[in-house]
């Protein structure tokens, strides 16, 4: 199921199982250190229990999406940061709040500026939710090609030649690739997975 916010773009549905959030909490961006995300997020839920702000701080979420990837052969599905170096947080913000956040290791900064950084809308929120949802069932190929790239072809009938991308279909994944067989170039769709880069 899709999550969803509301109109007034500050609430989140919460998950099943989980109570709706304060109708006062809205939806931020922050900057991080890159390769840091999850240790802020483990920072601000710290320092929002010390601190006794625990109830102005909602979910604290880091968008990852599912992409797949070719490893010894195998497909595989691994989570990627949609947005690395940015975490989303639900908050009803003031000064206290603005501050704690702000002054919380490994955050740079509000994205939005200043001293009041501005909300998203609950359109940004559902695209982001949107397309986290949306990767855990068609997972996008890891690899993005573009024409006249060299690629070796590593499955399939056609495995051990290479070729030059003709064209890319990135909605479906698949490539034409120019292969030359027996003399003749020879135009051939393929998945991503099927080639690899050349070097």
């Amino acid at each position: 199921m899709q999550d969803t916010v509301s109109p007034n773009g500050g609430e989140a549905v919460a998950a099943a199982g989980e109570g709706p959030a304060a109708p006062d909490l809205r939806w931020y961006i922050i900057h991080t250190y890159s390769r840091f995300e999850n240790k802020v997020k483990e920072s601000l839920e710290a320092r929002a229990d010390a601190l006794g702000i625990a109830d102005r701080i909602g979910q604290i979420l880091i968008p990852t999406e599912d992409v797949v990837e070719m490893r010894n052969g195998k497909k595989v599905t691994v989570k990627r940061l949609l947005y690395p170096g940015y975490v989303l947080l639900e908050l009803d913000l003031d000064d206290s709040v603005w501050h704690a956040v702000k002054n919380t290791p490994r955050v740079t900064g509000f994205v939005g500026g200043g001293q009041t950084p501005t909300p998203l809308t609950a359109n940004e929120v559902n695209q982001i939710l949107h397309r986290q949802e949306t990767s855990k069932d068609h997972p996008r190929p890891r690899v993005k090609f573009a024409r006249n790239d060299r690629v070796n072809i590593v499955d399939g009938p056609f495995t051990g030649f290479s070729g030059s991308v003709e064209e890319v279909n990135a909605d479906r994944s698949t490539l034409k690739v120019m292969v030359t067989i027996f003399g003749r170039g020879t135009p051939v769709e393929l998945e991503y997975f099927q080639v690899k880069k050349a070097t």
